[in-house]
């Protein structure tokens, strides 16, 4: 009787104990594949860098070039980011956000291209200042 006991004791705890680790791998696991990386103009002229990223999706960053954005047609535009060292072109495709122009801070993800020093771009994050009012909120606010 007492052993019985003890033995599906142990199963119990030794089941939760294998779920727990499969759980924990499987989050592991997916954390991973979902991780974008930043990077910046100069990081993506480094050999190194570009062995690491081929193939997967990451992020760059940087300010908006003056005089760099090309609108192509009226979902794909063409601009310049620059980290005052070095320069990369972006393709992006897709609805401009409103707060993007140049001198802008801006964060592309996508993926980019080694042999022609582009990246092509789905997805804009564009940095405000702590002082920006939306339009809306402005208006209301001078009445």
């Amino acid at each position: 009787m007492i052993n019985k006991r003890k033995n599906k004791r142990i199963i119990f705890v030794g089941s939760v104990f294998v779920l727990s680790v499969l759980s924990l791998a499987f989050v592991v696991t997916n954390f991973r594949d979902n991780m974008v990386f930043f990077y910046s103009p100069t990081e993506l002229a480094n050999v190194e860098t570009l062995q690491k990223i081929s193939g997967k999706k990451i992020r760059v960053g940087g300010l908006v070039k003056e005089n760099s954005v090309q609108k192509i047609d009226a979902m794909n535009v063409q601009f310049v980011v620059t980290d005052y060292e070095k320069e990369l072109k972006i393709n992006y495709r897709g609805l401009m956000p409103d707060l993007f122009r140049e001198g802008q801070g801006v964060v592309a993800k996508g993926n980019y291209n080694t042999e022609e020093n582009e990246f092509f771009s789905t997805e804009l994050l564009i940095k405000h200042d702590e002082k920006y009012v939306p339009p809306a909120v402005q208006k209301s606010l001078k009445k």
